[in-house]
C-alpha cells in the first residue's frame, strides 16, 4: 500500500447513490439532471474494479484519479465549455449535474476518509473525522462507529423522499381524468 496512506480504510459505504438522489431531486424536476447527478454520485468508485481486480488492493483507491477533484474538474469543464458554446443548454446543464454529484460523493468520502482534494498538485489528505481500527475488520470498525448514523440518515432521507414521490404519483393516478 503507498505510504501516503497506510493507516486505515474508512470510507463512505453505500451512501453515494441516495444522497445522489436526494441531491438530484431536491435540485431539479427534470430526469436528465437527477439522472446525471445520481451517476456523478456513484462513479469516483469505478476504480475499485482496478483495485481489486487489477492493483489487488495495494494502494488506496482514494488515490487514484477518479478520486481527485481536480480530474473532474478537468474533465467536465471542457465538456461543459463545448456544449455550451455549442448551444445545448441541456446537455451542459447535464455535465454541471454530474460534475456536482462527483463532488457530492468526494464530499462524503471527506467525512470519515481522507479525500486528496489537491491531486496531483499536493498529496495532503482532507479527513474530517477519523474512524479508528477498533475492530479486527476495518469495515466492523466503520459499521460500529457514529458515522455510520450518518448514511442511514441519508439512505432514511432519501426513502422518505422517494415514497413521498411515489404516493403523490399514485394520488394523481387514482384520481384519473374526471
Amino acid at each position: 500500500m503507498s505510504p501516503l496512506y497506510q493507516a486505515k480504510f474508512g470510507d463512505m459505504i453505500s451512501a453515494h447513490l441516495p444522497a445522489g438522489y436526494l441531491v438530484g431531486r431536491l435540485a431539479a424536476r427534470d430526469a436528465r439532471i437527477l439522472a446525471a447527478v445520481v451517476v456523478g454520485a456513484i462513479l469516483p468508485d469505478i476504480d475499485m474494479l482496478w483495485f481489486h481486480l487489477v492493483d489487488h488492493g495495494r494502494t488506496h483507491h482514494h488515490l487514484y484519479p477518479t478520486h481527485w477533484p481536480l480530474f473532474w474538474l478537468a474533465l467536465c469543464l471542457p465538456a461543459f465549455a463545448l456544449a455550451a458554446t455549442a448551444g445545448w443548454r441541456r446537455t451542459a446543464r447535464s455535465v454541471l449535474a454530474l460534475l456536482a454529484g462527483t463532488w457530492l460523493h468526494l464530499a462524503l468520502d471527506t467525512v470519515a476518509a481522507p479525500v486528496f482534494w489537491a491531486m496531483p498538485f499536493a498529496a495532503a489528505p482532507i479527513e474530517l473525522i477519523e474512524v479508528p481500527a477498533r475492530h479486527g475488520n476495518w469495515l466492523l470498525s466503520f459499521l460500529l462507529h457514529w458515522t455510520f448514523g450518518l448514511e442511514l440518515m441519508i439512505w432514511l432521507a432519501a426513502i422518505f423522499l422517494w415514497r413521498q414521490r411515489r404516493q403523490k404519483q399514485t394520488a394523481r393516478h387514482d384520481a384519473g381524468p374526471f
